[in-house]
């Protein structure tokens, strides 16, 4: 079997409410490019990778003459093919590896009749637990609906969203206002869903001080752990030598080279497992089996995925014996997705594995040509800026907070 043909195509989905981060903002939807990988005998497998346009699209286009004759199973070659360690210094291309990882093992579970996790080693559990994903958001600009700046509303949205979905978890994504506000926030979270559990990431903009005060001051709330405080591994250490709870992070241990620095001299105990960033899922098993020998927890990441990727992640928390957490997803947040059958379902917190043949999701082609004329209306949005705080740069460590008194909605392309 041999690859004849890649396609790519770039989408944007809306979400309920433009989500809120210590980086910028998702300005109301989310963008995707969505690879299809084609072969001789008429299989197509599905991949997806963040951002897109026209520069993301023809990128892959230009893989086109890397791809067409090779065979789908060796996927080893590949990565050398698309990935080489010092190619990658000038092109990186890590994120679309992962997107044509994707397809290709869901050509071969296309072929052999099996889906990807019985691939990668045959599936430990049939439903993955998810997080509630609690973000501060701004209103929604068509409705005014869906604000999350004050505790009440976010105590209401973790309420709701326990409700409807039956998550036990809850991870708060921080950095947004300043620290003693959303320390009130996380603490008002916890006393009105006590008995669950809870983990806060403010996405690494925090100075080291700010991290350790924080994590002393949380320490009678049931964590699962403290995420990304501060960045790099030095930072992280410092915080860890001072704080009484496990850090977590998808930030500093994103390749084997840092994941070998941290067994080395542990500075993170919980790795967040992305099959975007570390370049597709099965080096996520990969650096699991690691984190395994070493006693190193894992759970699994994630960054504004559709259902294919939501997939890839499904069938990496089925096959790793040491998934210690509920993962993350900002799928709950979304108001439709681009598979056939619509948004994949909750039930008590928990996602089941796709059973079909590869990846176990098709797409729905009429959504997906929807969502490319809504991109291609609306264009990109800049992820690392905030509609409302036009000029305004984040800082690492930050102290440019925005003001949770702020009640203005955006006006913005939605």
């Amino acid at each position: 079997m041999k690859i004849t043909d890649i396609r790519a195509t770039t989408v944007t989905v809306p979400i309920e409410a433009p989500l809120r981060h210590a980086n910028g903002c998702h300005w109301g939807r989310f963008v995707r490019t969505i690879v299809e990988v084609e072969t001789d005998e008429g299989l197509i497998g599905l991949g997806e990778m963040g951002g897109g346009g026209e520069s993301a699209e023809a990128a892959f286009r230009a893989l086109k003459s890397y791809l067409v004759g090779h065979d789908p199973a060796r996927l080893e070659e590949l990565r050398f093919l698309i990935a080489n360690p010092t190619a990658s210094l000038y092109n990186n291309r890590a994120l679309m590896l992962a997107a044509i990882e994707f397809a290709c093992l869901d050509i071969l579970g296309q072929k052999w009749g099996v889906s990807v996790s019985e691939i990668l080693g045959g599936r430990l559990r049939e439903r993955v637990p998810f997080a509630s994903y609690l973000f501060f958001r701004y209103a929604n600009p068509h409705d005014g609906k869906g604000e999350v700046r004050t505790i009440e509303q976010l105590v209401e949205s973790a309420q709701t969203l326990k409700e409807r979905y039956g998550f036990t978890s809850h991870k708060l994504k921080g950095g947004v206002f300043p620290p003693k506000y959303e320390l009130e926030c996380y603490r008002a979270l916890a006393e009105a869903l006590e008995g669950d559990r809870f983990r806060f990431d403010p996405n690494v903009v925090w100075a080291t001080e700010t991290a350790i005060w924080f994590g002393n001051e949380i320490r009678k709330i049931r964590n699962d752990y403290l995420e990304d405080p501060v960045f790099g591994l030095t930072g992280m250490r410092h915080v860890r030598e001072k704080v009484r709870m496990p850090l977590a992070t998808n930030t500093v241990v994103v390749n084997f080279e840092q994941l070998a620095a941290n067994v080395l001299n542990r500075a993170v105990d919980v790795v967040l497992l992305d099959t975007t960033f570390w370049g597709g899922i099965r080096p996520c098993v990969k650096a699991a089996g690691v984190c395994e020998t070493f006693q190193l927890d894992v759970a699994v990441h994630s960054s504004g995925e559709l259902g294919i990727q939501l997939a890839t992640m499904l069938h990496l928390g089925a096959v790793i014996p040491n998934l210690s957490f509920a993962a993350d997803a900002h799928y709950h947040h979304l108001t439709d997705d681009i598979i056939e059958g619509g948004k994949l379902k909750y039930e008590q917190g928990a996602i089941a594995v796709p059973s079909g043949p590869g990846l176990g999701v098709k797409l729905d082609h009429d959504k997906v040509g929807a969502y490319r004329d809504l991109y291609r209306r609306l264009g990109s949005y800049a992820y690392d800026r905030d509609p409302l705080r036009p000029g305004w740069t984040p800082m690492i460590p930050n102290d440019r907070w925005a003001d949770p008194m702020d009640a203005r909605v955006p006006k913005i392309p939605y």
